[in-house]
Formats: structure tokens, C-alpha cells, sequence
């Protein structure tokens, strides 16, 4: 009979597929869709296209993680299926974190409209080589993260069988190497981030000031896109702060912490998913024609 533990890592696991999966599907051939209708994506669609991707991809990991650690952990601490579960959460999650800085960086050069010269070039970089950029930052993270963890985690698993010793220096270089990697993959993107939810936000607050103060009569903007986009740079950072957090939580000889920590990553890529939704009117209404059709087919046989 299973313990507490293992039933709701089971349940996380299954939900987690159950939600995240269809939903990132969805998201995937929404923008599809737009392409076969439009021939091309806006910048924001194209980051939520390659979003929808990689939460599928992780999800499959993650979950795969946790149902190797609820009924078969001896396989899972296999050098070959260690290493690679462990590599490809790193590379997808990272990955994933850049997506959030550039999804980040499009809505604050567009909305904020910012005068200094390093934000013109950026509005115009993202404008024109988004696509350029994904591929370049997915591939700098492959090389920060799948050589070097693959090499570091064989190490530390090899010394780990040998000698207290060895044992010692292998989770040394370990350690060594997650403080660079985690910097470039994690820490930057965050940093930058939260630097573009700081200054959209001020920029909206110094906006809707000014539109208080007119004499002129004019008619307030609507700004309700705008603070969709703010919302969902905020919300996106509160997954990004949430799921660094547990894997934190990982490294502590706790059970319940680890419990805690592998359900918040289980279920992150269907929140993302939620928060995609939100922030999308296109998508939410190509998912809502297509399940209106699906309905009106099923009465009409």
C-alpha cells in the first residue's frame, strides 16, 4: 500500500499530465491556426507558441520524474536515467525562464515606449529577430546546461559509489558548476525581468497620472491591454520565483519539503498554461470556436 507521500505525488503527477498536456497542446495549435490563416505570428504569439512546447516537453519529465520516484526509485537512480531526467529539466527550465525575459522585454519596449537608446535597439531586435533570438537562447542554454550537467552528475553519481572522499569532491565540483549555470539561466533572467515589470509598471502609473491631471477633456485610453500585459509578466515571475523555490527545497533532507517541492513543479506548466490563456484573447477565442463546433458536430449526429 502506498504512503501519503507517494498518493499525492501520484495525483500531482496525473493531474499535472491531465491539465498541463491539452492545455499546451491547445496553446500550440492556437498559434498554429493563426499561422495557416495569417501566415505569421506576432512576437507575443511566437514566445507563447515555443512556451507551449517546452511546458509539454517538461511536463513529460517532471511527471516521468515523479512516478519513477513513487514506484521504481532504484531505476531512477540509474546513472543514464538520472542524468538525463535531471539535464532536461535543467535545459527546458531554463529555456523556459528566457522565454518569460523576452516575452517580458516585448511587452515593456511596446508599452512603455522609453527614449534611451539600449531600449530602441531591444524594441527593434525583438520586433524583427524574435524567432532568431528564440533559437540562439535555446541553444545557449543547451550548451550551458546539458554538456556540463551531464558530465558533472555522471562524476557525482561515480564518486558517490567509490569513497566518502570522492563523494566529497564530486558534489563539490557539483556545486561548482550550479553557481555559474543557475546565474546565466535563472538569476539574469530574473533580474532582467523583474527590471521590465518595474518599469512597465511605473510607466502605466506615470500614464494613467497624467490622464487624471489632463484639462484638455480628452477621453482616458484603454488600457485594459496593457494591464494584461503587466499582469502577466507579474504572474509569470511569481511561477518563475515558486518553482526555482522548490527546487531549492530539493536539496534539504526533508520529505515533506520534498513532497512540497516536486507537486509545485508538477503542476507549473498548467498554471502557465492558465496565465497564457488569460493574456491571449486570440487563443481563447480559437479554443472556444473550436470546442463550440466539436459540440454542434456531436448534437447534430
Amino acid at each position: 500500500m502506498m504512503s501519503p507521500d507517494s498518493v499525492s505525488i501520484v495525483v500531482c503527477s496525473v493531474l499535472g499530465l491531465s491539465l498541463a498536456i491539452p492545455s499546451n497542446t491547445c496553446i500550440v495549435m492556437g498559434n498554429l491556426d493563426i499561422i495557416r490563416k495569417k501566415g505569421k505570428l506576432s512576437p507575443t504569439d511566437v514566445i507563447f507558441l515555443a512556451k507551449g512546447i517546452v511546458n509539454i516537453l517538461l511536463q513529460c519529465v517532471l511527471s516521468l520524474q515523479g512516478m519513477f520516484f513513487v514506484f521504481s526509485l532504484e531505476t531512477f537512480y540509474i546513472r543514464q536515467v538520472f542524468v538525463f531526467i535531471n539535464t532536461s529539466i535543467y535545459f527546458l527550465t531554463y529555456y523556459n525562464f528566457w522565454l518569460t525575459f523576452w516575452l517580458s522585454a516585448h511587452y515593456c519596449t511596446s508599452i512603455t515606449n522609453l527614449s534611451y537608446g539600449f531600449f530602441i535597439r531591444l524594441k527593434r531586435i525583438v520586433s524583427n529577430f524574435l524567432s532568431q533570438l528564440l533559437f540562439l537562447t535555446a541553444l545557449g542554454m543547451f550548451i550551458v546546461s546539458v554538456p556540463g550537467f551531464w558530465i558533472v552528475f555522471e562524476e557525482s553519481i561515480q564518486s558517490s559509489e567509490n569513497s566518502t572522499e570522492a563523494s566529497v569532491i564530486g558534489f563539490h565540483k557539483l556545486f561548482s558548476y550550479f553557481v555559474p549555470a543557475n546565474t546565466l539561466g535563472c538569476i539574469l533572467p530574473f533580474c532582467l525581468s523583474l527590471l521590465c515589470l518595474v518599469l512597465t509598471f511605473n510607466f502605466l502609473l506615470k500614464h494613467v497620472w497624467r490622464v487624471k491631471n489632463n484639462d484638455s477633456g480628452s477621453t482616458h485610453p484603454n488600457l485594459q491591454a496593457h494591464v494584461t500585459a503587466l499582469r502577466t509578466i507579474f504572474f509569470l515571475l511569481l511561477i518563475f520565483t515558486l518553482f526555482c523555490m522548490s527546487r531549492v527545497l530539493m536539496f534539504l533532507q526533508n520529505s515533506l519539503l520534498l513532497i512540497v517541492s516536486l507537486c509545485l513543479q508538477l503542476l507549473s506548466p498548467s498554471v502557465e498554461a492558465a496565465i497564457i490563456f488569460q493574456a491571449s484573447n486570440k487563443l481563447r477565442w480559437i479554443i472556444l470556436r473550436r470546442f463550440w463546433r466539436k459540440i454542434r458536430r456531436n448534437t447534430e449526429t
